[in-house]
């Protein structure tokens, strides 16, 4: 979960010397970014480096991206705001990013994970303004605008399924769909004004053959909801426990979780406790992905990720031997 990112020296060294976007646009310091975790951390797949509001550009979105999240120049509010935004299109930036595909492909020993945001998450960003704690401002044009809301993420979800095809056909073996901040909302509300975005995502990337990750975070009020709109792995966060989110979205499910990142900063026993705990949550049942609920801290000491992938390696190889 975002594991090439701000807690690697080398990794802010070259932020130093480079925005985000200038990495994202240049394919050979993607390629880089995204395969320098591979080889440091020994994980079982390469993570596409990217951010989910770099294809808005092309859509006619102008925001910065700063420390604290995106900043949007001029939020989407109205019918008119909603006159500016022009059909997604391969851009200079997006076309880059398919390149950096290709070349993390040819170079990588492990299968390739490429993404996007998904339309609620992007919306709540071109609604607000930038990053919310409330996200009053969304649900209000959500319930006082609905034909705006409805018109938005049409755009959005036609965005979503033509930059994840292009992933696909690119060679990433595996996409996720972040719906980060869909966790402010009521059942109801996900229901009448999401699910059917995602599941229209889900559908029409069924053909690509990709499989797709459904994660979010404060869902584990919202997972039958989020399983029902769609996808074969749904990511979960520390909020819930494997075993009560599984029981909500079905063993029929792959599931994705659920490290509280916080803990990779407490004592090695204390990491070493609560990763074994989630593993033995999982009870060796299949489709389970080893993973941090949320992004990686800046503040993580880079031993701690190293000592939790071997140690997930090391607990499933035992249980791989002992089934044998």
């Amino acid at each position: 979960m975002r594991q090439a990112g701000r807690s690697q020296p080398e990794y802010r060294a070259l932020r130093e010397r480079y925005s985000l976007p200038e990495i994202v646009r240049n394919p050979d310091l993607g390629a880089e970014v995204a395969l320098r975790p591979v080889a440091e951390l020994g994980v079982d797949a390469a993570v596409l480096f990217a951010d989910i509001m770099l294809p808005l550009r092309s859509m006619g979105v102008e925001f910065e991206l700063r420390d604290g999240g995106p900043v949007i120049e001029q939020p989407i509010r109205s019918s008119a705001d909603l006159d500016r935004l022009r059909p997604f299109e391969v851009d200079d930036t997006t076309a880059a990013v398919l390149q950096t595909i290709r070349l993390i492909r040819r170079a990588s020993p492990v299968p390739l994970i490429g993404f996007s945001g998904a339309p609620f998450t992007l919306a709540s960003y071109l609604i607000e303004g930038g990053p919310s704690r409330d996200y009053l401002v969304t649900k209000a044009l959500m319930h006082h605008a609905p034909a705006v809301w409805a018109h938005l993420m049409e755009l959005l979800t036609d965005m979503v399924i033509r930059y994840l095809r292009a992933q696909v056909a690119s060679g990433v073996h595996a996409v996720q769909l972040f719906d980060s901040w869909v966790g402010c909302l009521g059942a109801a509300d996900y229901t009448q004004y999401v699910a059917p975005s995602t599941r229209a995502i889900v559908e029409a990337l069924r053909p690509a053959g990709a499989p797709i990750i459904h994660f979010g975070t404060g869902t584990a009020g919202l997972l039958p909801e989020m399983a029902a709109a769609g996808g074969e792995v749904i990511g979960v966060d520390w909020r819930v426990s494997l075993a009560q989110a599984w029981a909500r979205i079905g063993h029929d499910r792959g599931i994705q979780g659920n490290l509280d990142p916080a803990v990779l900063l407490a004592p090695r026993e204390v990491v070493r406790q609560r990763t074994l705990e989630i593993l033995r949550d999982a009870d060796g049942r299949p489709g389970h992905i080893f993973n941090l609920g949320h992004g990686v801290l800046p503040q993580t000491p880079r031993d701690q990720l190293r000592y939790v992938v071997d140690l997930v390696h090391e607990y499933t190889d035992r249980g791989a031997e002992a089934s044998r």
